[in-house]
């Protein structure tokens, strides 16, 4: 999927604070800034996802045959 478009299936997941994403969601995000989330990065840096679980976002690269790696 992703290798037809010149990138390859690794995706990084990155711990993030729900503060980070005020500038971009706004009022959209309704939980506490201190709120921690786990992040899916492509390969190129642009963000995927962003889920509550750092399981979930794993476990949801995975179902798309990505090849998740964690980032600190």
């Amino acid at each position: 999927m992703f290798e037809q478009a010149g990138m390859p299936n690794i995706v990084y997941v990155r711990e993030i604070f729900a503060g980070e994403l005020a500038g971009e969601l706004g009022s959209e995000l309704d939980v506490p800034a201190d709120t921690r989330l786990y992040a899916v990065h492509a390969a190129n840096g642009q963000r995927m996802a962003v889920l509550d679980d750092r399981a979930a976002a794993f476990a949801g690269a995975r179902q798309y045959d990505l090849e998740p790696q964690s980032v600190h």
